[in-house]
């Protein structure tokens, strides 16, 4: 396990390691969210990237019929 510091100015360094392993880049840009006591930071990804993530996925509700009767 990582351990970091907080620092005077609330500043951690991202270990090596982590960033290593998640391909964390300089300015990359996170969304921090306090969550059950703990702090996490979720990467932003550009919306470009997330193009046909969900390729191949099934729904898992059909479609509705609609009454077209007036």
């Amino acid at each position: 396990m990582n351990a970091v510091t907080l620092s005077s100015k609330f500043q951690v360094v991202i270990p090596q390691a982590v960033r290593e392993r998640l391909s964390l880049q300089p300015g990359q840009q996170f969304q921090v969210v306090a969550f059950e006591g703990r702090v996490e930071l979720i990467p932003v990804e550009p919306a470009q990237t997330l193009r046909g993530f969900m390729k191949g996925a099934r729904p898992l509700v059909g479609r509705e019929k609609t009454d077209r009767t007036l």
